[in-house]
């Protein structure tokens, strides 16, 4: 099984698959600052995962930019915390776009879309990167390796370790 997060400034969506890594589906939002680590930790453990993905957002010419850094410390400090789980940097391109449209054409509201969207959003990042390992035959995005972060922007930077 495998868990997904997509990484905003005040929340963190959580999706995980089926044991037999073929549907995503949303689990959780947690909120982001003191203790997110710790929360994320537990999550990974309760439910078995033997990978975590991280949303890397890019732009649209697939630059990266602050948002993309944080998400890199994020996903650094994640994967020391978890460690020997592996995780892995995605690209989020367009999930909490899709995610949006698809509660959007369920008839949420926007102010119903605002609570659910963000692992509306990991449960379509996790959907694609299965999909994509299902057709490379090779696992997605790039292996964040778990060594720890100091200095600026390591660990309780911006809030988000913990």
């Amino acid at each position: 099984m495998r868990l997904a997060v997509d990484v905003g400034s005040v929340r963190i969506g959580v999706a995980r698959c089926d044991p037999r890594g073929v549907l995503a589906s949303p689990l959780t939002v947690v909120r982001r600052g003191r203790g997110d680590l710790d929360t994320l930790a537990g999550l990974a453990v309760s439910n078995g995962a033997v990978e975590i993905i991280v949303g890397l957002p890019a732009t649209l010419a697939g630059r990266e930019g602050a948002s993309a850094a944080a998400a890199r410390r994020f996903a650094s400090a994640l994967a020391v915390r978890v460690d020997p789980i592996p995780v892995r940097l995605v690209d989020e391109r367009f999930t909490t776009t899709t995610a949006h449209a698809a509660l959007r054409q369920g008839g949420a509201g926007a102010r119903a879309r605002r609570p659910v969207v963000d692992k509306a959003a990991a449960a379509v990042l996790l959907q694609a990167a299965l999909e994509a390992e299902r057709s490379s035959g090779r696992p997605p995005g790039q292996l964040v390796p778990a060594t720890p972060v100091t200095g600026p922007g390591g660990p309780g930077a911006e809030g988000g370790a913990g």
